[in-house]
């Protein structure tokens, strides 16, 4: 009974507030992109505050989370990472679906943000817009974050990764800093249920440049499955 009331109070409070911070965010975007990403910075911090005093859930990260022109690659359970990730660096460009971005209201903040929108389907021309735009981040001093998974997976299973991933480590020629997280423990997948636990972030061993492809791949793909 705790459990659903936690569940029912945190839907009611994050997403009634999530509408706030989107007006707030709507109603700055058009003094300047650092307006945008301070209110985006402020709702990743309230949502934080709701899973830790609504739901019971607190948030630890084993290992030292270097900060600096990497491509932090992130396992994927629940909505949890990709909120909670303003809480871990300062402004990071975030990969998310390009369908998201034809969202009303919620589209139009991603854009203004400097989100980078990810077509899974259109190959050889996608991952070069993809470079672009994680270079144009890069320029701006923002950390470059995705899920190379391309989905979020139940916890416990480890999907191959995206082929894209390989490529876009050739491309920008940054090492990777891998980061397992366990979210889906206590925070499934579209279920409405989120039970009070630890979720956990793990970071993993730097994997530097110039590696062979499928080496890189390998690496990253272990250590974000760290926590399995």
């Amino acid at each position: 009974m705790l459990t659903i009331l936690r569940s029912l109070l945190f839907m009611l409070l994050f997403y009634s507030g999530t509408l706030f911070f989107c007006l707030w965010a709507l109603a700055t975007a058009w003094i300047a992109p650092t307006f945008v990403q301070g209110v985006a910075t402020a709702w990743s911090r309230y949502h934080r505050w709701c899973v830790r005093w609504l739901l019971g859930q607190r948030v630890v990260v084993e290992g030292d989370l270097p900060q600096g022109p990497y491509l932090y690659i992130f396992k994927h359970e629940s909505m949890f990472e990709t909120i909670d990730i303003l809480c871990l660096f300062d402004r990071p460009a975030i990969g998310a679906k390009r369908e998201l971005f034809d969202i009303p209201l919620w589209g139009e903040i991603a854009r203004r943000y400097g989100l980078i929108p990810i077509e899974r389907t259109a190959g050889a021309s996608a991952l070069r817009a993809l470079r672009a735009a994680a270079k144009d981040r890069i320029a701006q001093g923002r950390a470059i974050c995705l899920f190379p998974e391309g989905t979020r997976v139940p916890h416990g299973e480890s999907p191959p990764l995206k082929s894209g991933f390989a490529g876009l480590y050739s491309l920008l020629g940054l090492p990777v800093v891998p980061i397992a997280i366990d979210s889906g423990r206590v925070s499934p997948r579209g279920k409405f249920m989120k039970r009070a636990g630890t979720i956990t972030y793990k970071v993993g061993e730097i994997v530097p440049v110039g590696l062979d492809r499928k080496e890189a791949e390998a690496r990253v793909h272990a250590a974000i499955n760290a926590l399995n």
